[in-house]
């Protein structure tokens, strides 16, 4: 009471001088007319609060302050909770207003949280403002302070459960008590999540977690996360286990009959795996085998019929019958009939003379049959020696291969890994310009990574060097162009051994590999020497391979199309020969109203009945500009009858089929042979696919007209193999290096057109400057390649030097430059191609060189990860981490989920000769495993488990 007295009093000394002191008294001191102004407005108005105190908490034991500001004020003072806070507590500033001159003041004070424990009243602290001017007073809002807290215990904490897949899930939440509220925030597995992500999810209905459809990828360790201004609080982890029932495959066909004769039983199979049971789901009720009996037809032996008349005698007085095997005929795997079908005997009783002889007297002349033993024996002995120096020269050739180091049974030895060819530009200062002897370099320009070979799985650098691709030391190729390396001039398949499909048992496997080498070294001899038997013949897309239980990988070299078949696909002591073909046909999965093109090769791998555990991974180019989601890509199969089937679309999740779409490839999962294909349909007009754009030249045959050949074609590396092989007929060479355009879904045309030819070293043919493709031409070239020629004559044999550029542009879209430097000479035709390149035989690898996971590494991965254990350590967490998040569904219903994930792993990175993103992956498990785990990790843990 005598702090609220002693400012009573001072709030009545400030009236009484304000009425003492009246504004007319002020304004006759030396102030201007503005002030004066000023002070006549004062006198008119109450105070008006700029700033008024705003509610506040005190955490911990930190006090806080309350601020206002009025204006005009000629005093301002805090009430709290009814009563005047004396003047020493307060802290006051005061300024005039520049544009008004009007006075402001504002005042401050601390509110400590002693004070307010202090306190007890049926309301919470409060203060606010009095405000003075001459004409009267104003008060301010009332701000409440309060002391900020967060009680440790959770009111209910989630509690763990397992559930049916595509069930509603429910976690309970109520946070501690708190002021303020704590807010909630729900984690899984340490990561936030919110149902701004995913319609699927609901986080904000009273703090409580509700998933509509449970999905395999919602299992989890689920946290409620508290927290206010004071602290956070963290509630016990629930763990989520979305599990799934198992559910019988259909039937499959019965088998035969398991007698040859009589009655006996034939049985047909189901599989518990549409879907597999998974993480503690119920198997299937009911039996998984059906038997029924069956009568299977009994061999019959075949008899002979009736022997036919005989014939007439002959001049060689001999005469014939004959019995056909047809009484009854052999069935069922019955035998033939025992003896001779035809009788022969003589027709004349013994009386058939031979030079007035009877036939019976007729002897052979002793120096006739003398004669005829010496030439049989000169003929075996001939037929010993070639055998002997036929075996002497094999041998000899086999310890020469040892010598080499090169076993030429064993294709291993070949593998070269993905060589890195390293050459400069062709343009430095345009020297072709300017010295008329130099021919145009094309084995240099920029830096190309281009895979020729296998990738040897224990080396992990690239070689910068050109690497040798035959087996021989002493031959040797020169790479002439990197980038025509990579677009896949192979003769690998020129002398390849072709023969049907069909199984081996173990051990019996023919050894193709020696066949192939030895065929291809014979096949040599007969090319001159530097020149590629490839370079006269168009490439054959087809590879063939022979894989076992240990699987494999089968390449189409440079195509960018490739077969992995993983371990254990095969069953054991089995055997197939796969093969896989690039079709060149012009027909293809493309819609007649054009709404679908196709955007990949038609790819065919088999034999048709090949016998698979697991899905295999194949890998196809594409030409679709996937940056945006403008395209709706399916994956389509041929049928029986010529038609096309959809598998898949893209972006929807399938069980029957995986697909990992990248920027220039896809990786498929497959399980049934056949022919693929990728095609799209624009979503919009922004949707786009990248085409490849080159120029070729030729010198013509009167020595005085230059071909120059701009080709357009889909952007795959088997598409431009076509524009290799129209090219390598006609001795072109390439004028730059080719460039990537992305044509757009406009419906604008595309233009060629020729740009800054020396007018007065050559003249082009008038209206041939500009020539058009149609947008349809482009759109749906369908992988065949566009070219359009312009022919340019040289004023003078001199002028042997040719600059200029070549615009490939989309009416109102993108435009690539060509920018063309070359000399050209009149025996131009004479030189090496090119494209001429090392010759790549190496197509298929089998065993654990094919892949790069080392087979204990995997095992042990699997082991881990294909259960859900309490760790959270799942397949579904390995595929997180190697950002294989979609159609999880797929994976789920997989014998073995890690294996098929670390499968299409292998697809994606076979290019790359390392496992630092794997490593990466299990190390970032590791990390989080110890961030939720409540015991501490140590290295001695990690390494047990992901070493």
């Amino acid at each position: 009471m005598g702090e609220f007295s002693g400012g009573r009093r001072y709030f009545l000394g400030a009236l009484v001088f304000l009425l003492c002191h009246p504004p007319a008294a002020a304004a006759r001191g030396s102030r201007t007319d503005g002030l004066q102004h000023s002070q006549s407005a004062l006198s008119g108005t109450l105070p008006h609060f700029l700033q008024e105190p705003d509610d506040a908490y005190i955490i911990k034991s930190n006090p806080i302050k309350l601020r206002c500001r009025a204006q005009p004020a000629l005093q301002i003072f805090f009430k709290c909770n009814g009563e005047w806070v004396h003047q020493n507590q307060h802290t006051a500033m005061e300024h005039a207003d520049q544009g008004t001159g009007l006075k402001i003041r504002e005042v401050m004070i601390n509110v400590s949280r002693q004070q307010v424990e202090d306190f007890h009243g049926p309301e919470d602290y409060w203060c606010l403002c009095v405000a003075w001017s001459h004409l009267g007073t104003s008060k301010s809002r009332k701000a409440t302070v309060r002391i900020a807290y967060l009680r440790k215990n959770f009111e209910q904490e989630p509690q763990g459960k397992e559930v049916p897949i595509k069930s509603m899930i429910v976690l309970h939440c109520r946070p501690p008590e708190g002021v303020p509220a704590a807010e909630v925030e729900w984690l899984k597995n340490e990561e936030p999540i919110s149902s701004l992500e995913d319609d699927n999810i609901d986080t904000r209905a009273s703090h409580n977690l509700i998933i509509s459809l449970a999905r395999l990828s919602d299992s989890g360790n689920y946290t409620c996360l508290a927290s206010n201004i004071v602290a956070k609080r963290r509630s016990a982890t629930a763990t989520v286990i979305v599990f799934v029932n198992g559910g019988w495959s259909s039937w499959t066909d019965w088998s035969e009959c398991n007698v040859r004769c009589g009655r006996g039983v034939q049985k047909r199979s189901r599989t518990c795996t549409n879907p597999a049971p998974l993480n503690g789901g119920a198997f299937c009720e009911g039996m998984s085998v059906q038997k029924s009996t069956c009568n299977a037809p009994c061999p019959v032996d075949g008899g002979w019929s009736e022997w036919s008349q005989w014939a007439e005698c002959s001049t060689e007085c001999e005469r014939h019958r004959s019995r056909d095997c047809s009484a009854p005929e052999p069935k069922h795997g019955g035998q033939l009939c025992d003896g001779a079908a035809l009788d022969t005997e003589n027709c004349t009783g013994g009386l058939c003379t031979q030079n007035r002889k009877l036939l019976h007297d007729v002897k052979p002349d002793a120096g006739i049959e003398g004669n005829n033993d010496v030439a049989l024996y000169s003929g075996l002995a001939v037929g010993l020696v070639t055998m002997v120096l036929l075996i002497a020269a094999f041998m000899l050739y086999r310890r020469n291969q040892s010598e080499y180091g090169v076993d030429v049974i064993d294709s291993s030895a070949l593998t070269g890994g993905f060589q890195s060819f390293s050459f400069k530009t062709a343009r430095q200062g345009n020297p072709l310009l300017m010295n008329s002897s130099i021919q145009p370099d094309l084995t240099v320009s920029r830096t190309y990574t281009s895979p020729i070979c296998f990738p040897d799985s224990m080396d992990k650098e690239l070689i910068s060097e050109p690497s040798l691709f035959d087996p021989l030391p002493d031959l040797k190729v020169k790479v002439q162009s990197s980038f025509m390396v990579s677009l896949g001039v192979s003769d690998r398949a020129e002398y390849h051994v072709k023969s049907p499909p069909q199984t081996f048992p173990r051990g019996l496997v023919p050894d193709r590999s020696a066949v192939e080498t030895l065929d291809r070294k014979e096949k040599s001899l007969l090319i001159p020497q530097g020149l590629n038997p490839s370079c006269t013949s168009r490439p054959l897309l087809r590879t063939d391979g022979v894989f076992g239980h240990a699987g494999g990988r089968l390449v189409v070299p440079n195509t960018g199309v490739s077969l992995l078949v993983p371990h254990s696909a095969i069953a054991e002591d089995t055997t197939w020969e796969l093969h896989m073909i690039i079709s060149q046909e012009d027909t293809g999965p493309q819609s007649e109203d054009d709404s679908e093109v196709l955007l990949s090769p038609s790819v065919t791998y088999g034999p048709p009945g090949l016998d698979l555990s697991c899905p295999i991974s194949m890998t196809i180019a594409h030409c679709a500009d996937v940056s945006a989601a403008d395209w709706s890509i399916r994956l389509k199969r041929q049928t029986q009858d010529s038609g096309w089937e959809e598998v898949m679309t893209v972006d929807e999740e399938s069980v029957s089929c995986y697909c990992q779409l990248e920027s220039q490839c896809c990786h498929l999962l497959v399980n049934r042979p056949g022919r693929y294909a990728l095609v799209g349909e624009a979503l919009t007009q922004a949707a786009g696919k990248r085409l490849k754009v080159a120029a070729f030249g030729s010198m013509e045959p009167d020595a005085v007209s230059y071909s120059l050949r701009v080709y357009c074609v889909d952007d795959t590396p088997h598409a431009f193999q076509e524009v290799v092989s129209l090219e390598r007929g006609q001795g072109g060479r390439l004028l730059e290096e080719p460039k990537t355009l992305l044509f757009r879904r406009s419906s604008f045309s595309l233009q060629v057109s020729i740009q800054d030819v020396p007018q007065f070293l050559w003249s082009i043919k008038p209206f041939t400057t500009c020539q058009e493709f149609t947008f349809s031409q482009v759109w749906c070239s369908n992988q065949t390649p566009l070219q359009c020629a312009f022919s340019l004559e040289r004023f003078s044999p001199a002028a042997n030097q040719l600059s200029c550029k070549i615009s490939v542009r989309q009416v109102k879209g993108h435009e690539q430059i060509l920018q063309v430097y070359t000399t050209v000479t009149e025996n131009e035709k004479d030189t090496v191609p090119f494209f001429t390149q090392s010759d790549c035989t190496i197509t298929s690898q089998t065993g654990s060189r094919a892949f790069k996971i080392p087979p204990s590494i995997r095992q042990r991965i699997c082991a881990t990860f294909d259960t859900a254990n309490a760790k959270g350590k799942d397949w579904q967490l390995l595929a997180q981490k190697l950002n294989i998040e979609r159609n999880l569904c797929y994976f789920a219903q997989q014998a073995s989920p890690s294996a098929v994930i670390l499968n299409l792993w292998e697809a994606q990175h076979q290019e790359k000769g390392d496992l630092d993103s794997l490593a990466r992956a299990l190390e970032e498990i590791s990390k989080v495993h110890c961030k939720s785990s409540a015991s501490s990790c140590s290295n001695e843990d990690l390494d047990s488990d992901y070493t």
